[in-house]
């Protein structure tokens, strides 16, 4: 059997487990590190995928759980798979629904829970961004909780009419062969940063036999197994001894790579990753899935992340939000309503080289689609040359010069 899947490290970064690498899929090489465009439910929100690959975008990842519901797996593998069916040439990952399981049970209708505590304070639900929310569904009253979890898989209802459905390690990568993405994860339970420590270690145990589950399906499939890399996941939520024990037993099976998922403290992800990543095997890709803020990039390279995804450039392209050098601007206000400069000066995104700040107010405030088409090509345009001048700064030895300059400016 060939592997689908190919990984070279081409430079390592001095003192850290950081590293500049390619990795090789069927249908293209990926430069890491690499920001991965979300693409949830086969489209990027607003844009074309011409308009994706203007940016410089990489790779796209998909959702199993949502193309299950919506259009369904079988007709995506009548139309040829994910890449004919939404017309993107380059990679494609998709996610394995683990963090659907958490969206909609655990964490559904909590006020916006998610996988990444903002403070070091005492866990609270106040202290969380939401990256999947489902509370703002036309859902029944008395649906409180749309998940079950149970050692064999999850019983859910759908988000969009409330039907019953059934997901397992086998039915993830049945639903993921017929998808036809080049990387596909194992089916994991991603477990909310407020569970206790015994839950923690209940669910890592579902998630190391899911894993097992998962690449015994795979690999019996040899038309998919040649074709799409199949990567484990880490969990272990926020205790050093459930990572380092995930990651032993994880790296111990013949994946093709690694994602590292669960829920992190904001201010040590970077030693939560590194706890990982000093246990799994150098030579296979890792990818840290569902963080994508600035600032995290850093920390994640350091310890030896390859690739990354968040929603946060087209989410927050939505509402108006612009990511530059010095943060977050904000359109909506006011003194952007006659100000004819563009976003920032000197980037070189379509959005900044045609449009100015006024022009962009004016889409916002009248509520033209068009402002979160212009926003969402700007905001991943800066996440994915972020991450590839931090690749270049590794390869050109002024990683950490350049960290202090970004953060310095990004920060004030």
């Amino acid at each position: 059997m060939s592997q689908p899947i190919k990984f070279k490290i081409t430079k390592e970064l001095n003192n850290t487990l950081g590293r500049v690498g390619v990795i090789s899929t069927p249908h293209g090489e990926i430069e890491t590190p690499a920001f991965v465009t979300v693409g949830t439910k086969a489209t990027v929100k607003a844009l074309t995928p011409e308009q994706v690959k203007s940016t410089g975008a990489q790779v796209v990842l998909s959702n199993t759980y949502h193309l299950y519901l919506q259009p369904g797996a079988d007709l995506v593998a009548k139309a040829g798979g994910l890449h004919q069916f939404m017309q993107w040439s380059g990679p494609i990952m998709t996610d394995s629904g683990g963090f659907q399981v958490f969206s909609l049970g655990e964490a559904f209708g909590k006020g916006g829970v998610s996988k990444v505590a903002k403070k070091t304070e005492p866990v609270n639900f106040d202290n969380f961004i939401s990256e999947d929310p489902y509370t703002d569904q036309n859902l029944p009253d008395s649906v409180s909780q749309l998940a079950k979890i149970d050692n064999d898989g999850v019983t859910f209802r759908s988000h969009l009419d409330g039907s019953e459905h059934r997901l397992t390690p086998e039915s993830s990568m049945a639903i993921q062969h017929k998808l036809g993405a080049d990387i596909i994860f194992a089916f994991d339970e991603c477990t909310s940063p407020q569970a206790s420590y015994e839950y923690q270690q209940e669910a890592l145990t579902r998630t190391h036999a899911w894993a097992k589950r998962s690449l015994d399906t795979h690999l019996i499939n040899n038309e998919a197994a040649n074709k799409q890399g199949l990567f484990g996941i880490v969990q272990g939520g926020r205790h050093q001894d459930l990572r380092e024990r995930s990651a032993k037993i994880i790296s111990s099976m013949d994946f093709a790579g690694f994602g590292i998922g669960g829920s992190f403290n904001k201010d040590d992800l970077g030693t939560a990753v590194g706890w990982v990543n000093a246990i799994l095997p150098k030579n296979k890709p890792r990818h840290l899935l569902g963080i994508g803020e600035p600032e995290d990039f850093f920390d994640g390279v350091e310890n030896g992340a390859d690739t990354f995804d968040c929603v946060i450039p087209t989410r927050f392209a939505r509402t108006g939000t612009f990511l530059t050098h010095h943060g977050r601007l904000h359109i909506l206000n006011q003194q952007y309503r006659e100000d004819f400069r563009p976003i920032e000066n000197d980037c070189r995104c379509y959005t900044c080289q045609k449009y100015t700040r006024a022009y962009l107010a004016y889409l916002f405030h009248a509520k033209e689609m068009l402002g979160a088409t212009l926003g969402s090509i700007h905001n991943i345009y800066f996440l994915v040359n972020l991450v590839a001048r931090i690749r270049q700064s590794i390869l050109d030895d002024y990683f950490n010069e350049f960290k202090r300059a970004f953060l310095t400016d990004y920060n004030h």
